[in-house]
């Protein structure tokens, strides 16, 4: 039998073994804490239209490409472990300014015209779709198709996937790939992925969030995922069972995870100034994580060597980018490439050479 090892038991990690397992794989997936990183900090939103943008094509493309294989993916979670991970299956991009609102119709027309559904709501229409949404709301971008999950939700249906399917979980750290003894390695360690391939441009960016619970008699959460930008700063709310998750600040700060008072600050200001009523509900959690960014926000999927494929630099993306990933790299151990993910290619940049 084959074998393999995931180094990163992230949802990406994961979600890889699980796939690899079920194609015959002997699959050990080595971390320490899986899904414990930047998996366990995130929104969960599935958003690449609604953060499209003229001369990012390639992104769009990755990003839908990934969106649409979610329901299937989604289903096959449920199916394998009775566990449904939606918690919103539209999203709405709000503007509270002329400015914001003429990016709007520059994202419509863009998303548009490269076949993607986005429709702007005025004000009115707004009100309808989400009555407590701040009188400051005047327009939004309505994206039918932009989903959301539940993070924490993914990490624990991903753990029973991978154990149903016999995936050997090591809490171990990996000091070097040439310790692994495996046929084939996948790198799959979100921003710490460099110390393992220095040559990755692989970077952490901190962010943080908070959770917050509903109480009792305050304004339920919206039922859409709620995005916008506040003082020049983007902010979203993703409804959850128990509340809503708000996010997430964006820093070069290296591996720091400690969260900070003026993040804190910032995204209850930012999230009341969308959402009046947040001030209603109980402040359950703040977090921070390191997510794995790239120079040009799109993630790194191919072979770095005969033994080695890397799946890292997700960004914000990693939940969004689940599926894709997946089937790229289920592609790559069979030695044949994804056409989709071509845009993720490792070899785009110089320095990621082979060893």
């Amino acid at each position: 039998m084959r074998t393999l090892a995931v180094v990163g038991g992230g949802v990406i990690g994961m979600s890889v073994a699980w796939r690899a397992a079920e194609s015959g794989w002997a699959v050990t997936i080595f971390d320490p804490e899986p899904g414990a990183g930047a998996s366990w900090v995130a929104g969960g939103m599935l958003a690449p239209l609604s953060e499209g943008w003229p001369g990012e094509e390639a992104a769009l493309d990755f990003g839908a490409a990934s969106l649409a294989r979610w329901p299937e993916f989604g289903r096959r979670l449920r199916a394998a472990t009775g566990i449904s991970v939606f918690v919103a299956d539209r999203t709405l991009t709000v503007a509270s300014d002329a400015a914001d609102a003429a990016d709007l119709r520059t994202i419509a027309e863009f998303a548009g015209t490269h076949g993607y559904d986005l429709r702007l709501l005025d004000r009115a229409e707004v009100r309808a779709a989400e009555p407590d949404l701040a009188r400051t709301v005047r327009a939004a971008l309505f994206s039918p198709t932009e989903s959301a999950v539940d993070n924490r939700l993914l990490v624990r249906a991903l753990r029973r996937c991978c154990a149903h399917s016999g995936v050997d979980f090591r809490a171990e750290s990996v000091a070097s790939l040439d310790d692994l003894d495996q046929d084939r390695i996948v790198l799959a360690a979100g921003a710490a992925s460099a110390r393992l391939w220095p040559e990755l441009p692989v970077r952490p960016v901190k962010g943080e969030i908070l959770r917050l619970r509903h109480r009792a008699g305050a304004t339920p959460p919206p039922r859409h995922v709620v995005r916008a930008r506040v003082h020049g700063r983007p902010v979203y709310l993703v409804p959850r069972g128990d509340g809503i998750v708000v996010g997430a600040t964006q820093y070069e700060a290296g591996f720091d995870t400690a969260v900070t008072v003026a993040g804190v600050r910032d995204l209850i200001a930012d999230a009341e100034a969308i959402l009046p009523a947040v001030g209603e509900y109980e402040l359950a959690e703040a977090s921070a994580g390191s997510r794995p960014g790239t120079p040009d926000n799109l993630p790194l999927i191919g072979r770095l060597g005969d033994r080695v494929v890397v799946a890292t630099g997700h960004g914000r993306n990693g939940i969004l980018g689940v599926p894709i990933t997946v089937d790229a790299v289920a592609a790559l151990l069979d030695g044949d490439t994804l056409a989709e993910a071509k845009a993720a290619d490792p070899q785009r940049f110089s320095t990621g050479g082979k060893r």
